[in-house]
């Protein structure tokens, strides 16, 4: 189990090395607006482009670049140090669980984040608990767990730059990205 926890860390590493290059040279994708508070509005999923390529286990940074927000879904928020899902986070992922059913061609990508505190290390491996955390959930509501892909970003894209504890708490997420 601790040679598999260590892969999936390395094979992450290596991806956000790729995208961390990648975003040198190459402008982001303008799937989504901010509004004068920082907060992100998803675009409609109808606009975007069709990502190739990805399975259910596997995503290559090039369709990572490709994610486009999922206006159906909500991104969920976590305790500070936690993984655990809150009764608001069950209740939003309820709703999107509702969502993905109601669209069965849809498939996602769940991002798990974490606020600046901590190492790298650390807070790769806790986005990706986090992402695993609401994906376990979904597929306990019913979601086929072959439609839901998940990533760490750790602390890399947050969505308020400030080092607050309001910032923190939004910065600690789990995000649902469109794959088709």
């Amino acid at each position: 189990m601790k040679i598999w926890r260590a892969l999936q860390f390395s094979l992450m590493a290596l991806i956000l090395t790729g995208l961390l290059a990648a975003c040198a040279t190459t402008p982001p994708p303008s799937s989504t607006t901010g509004d004068a508070q920082g907060q992100v509005q998803a675009t409609d999923v109808s606009q975007q482009p069709d990502v190739k390529g990805v399975d259910s286990g596997s995503i290559s940074s090039q369709d990572v670049a490709d994610h486009l927000a999922i206006k159906g879904l909500k991104r969920v928020h976590f305790d500070f140090d936690q993984f655990t899902l809150t009764n608001e986070a069950r209740v939003v992922l309820k709703q999107n669980a509702a969502y993905l059913q109601a669209n069965s061609g849809l498939k996602a990508v769940i991002e798990g984040h974490c606020d600046e505190r901590g190492s790298d290390e650390y807070n790769l491996a806790l986005g990706e608990r986090r992402a695993s955390a609401a994906k376990q959930y979904l597929v306990s509501l019913g979601v086929n767990g072959n439609r839901l892909s998940i990533i760490s970003y750790g602390e890399e894209k947050a969505l308020d730059a400030q080092s607050n504890e309001q910032a923190w708490a939004k910065n600690r997420r789990a995000e649902f990205k469109a794959i088709k």
